[in-house]
């Protein structure tokens, strides 16, 4: 879906950036400009980035968890 129609991001690139380390919505719109035009956007693109960052730490988590031996 696309996020921000002024510069053409969507919620893939978001997800992208955020696997990549963007955990600020200052550093997205640095990388892809969303919200910097009209603003409309905003909320969404946000939502969009807390969302992939949440899911990137869970990954991260469960890469990490160790189990202890039975």
């Amino acid at each position: 879906m696309i996020v921000c129609v002024c510069n053409r991001v969507s919620d893939r690139d978001i997800k992208r950036l955020a696997a990549a380390g963007c955990d600020s919505f200052e550093a997205l719109q640095l990388e892809t400009g969303a919200a910097t035009c009209c603003g409309c956007c905003e909320t969404c693109a946000r939502e969009t980035l807390a969302s992939a960052c949440a899911e990137e730490a869970t990954r991260h988590a469960a890469r990490h968890i160790t189990l202890a031996p039975a």
